[in-house]
């Protein structure tokens, strides 16, 4: 469980990031690795987080999906750039899916469009052309004419529950601020890092 300190200050630097202009504030690289050992990185969207973790929404058949049902174990890293001097805010902690009410309440948020394309779309695997895909699109938009379009049963949530977080704050000369935050089970450590 994150502590209302280590909440409230990433909060604070999120609404900071929104205020900026930053296109994408919730942005954030999701690292995960596959049975070979290999390191496999992308951004994803940050949906909400609360104190039992971070959320963010995909396909359960995606590459990403496969790696997290390999090894639990993730990392997800924030950069905004544009507030202070830069600041970088990074989690590290285990990925498990949520369930299905709270995936079925977040994919009816969804513009229409995107809820279409979680259908047409067999992310990660290979596509022989982009007509392909269109076709797919005006399959499933055709299916879903003149009613709610259903969750696939192959899409959702995760949570990713962070045992280990740090918070960078950059300064001029590269004298960066770190402040690492690690959960016990039963009590959370802080400490600072040499930059």
């Amino acid at each position: 469980m994150l502590t209302p300190e280590i909440l409230d200050t990433f909060r604070g630097l999120l609404d900071e990031a929104r205020a900026s202009g930053d296109r994408e504030p919730t942005a954030m690289n999701l690292a995960t690795v596959d049975g070979t050992g290999r390191v496999h990185s992308r951004i994803v969207l940050l949906k909400a987080i609360d104190e039992l973790g971070l959320r963010f929404f995909t396909n359960y058949e995606s590459a990403k999906a496969g790696e997290i049902a390999e090894h639990k174990q993730v990392a997800l890293c924030f950069h905004w750039k544009q507030i202070r001097e830069g600041i970088q805010v990074r989690f590290e902690g285990r990925a498990s899916k949520v369930g299905d009410a709270e995936s079925d309440a977040y994919f009816a948020s969804r513009p229409r469009g995107s809820q279409i394309g979680a259908w047409a779309s067999k992310q990660s695997q290979e596509l022989p052309d982009r007509q392909t895909f269109e076709e797919r699109v005006a399959h499933f938009e055709k299916e879903f004419a003149g009613r709610d379009v259903t969750r696939p049963p192959h899409w959702g949530g995760y949570l990713v529950e962070p045992d280990r977080i740090e918070f960078w704050y950059g300064a001029t000369f590269r004298l960066h601020e770190r402040i690492v935050h690690t959960d016990h089970g039963t009590s959370w450590t802080s400490r600072l890092l040499y930059p």
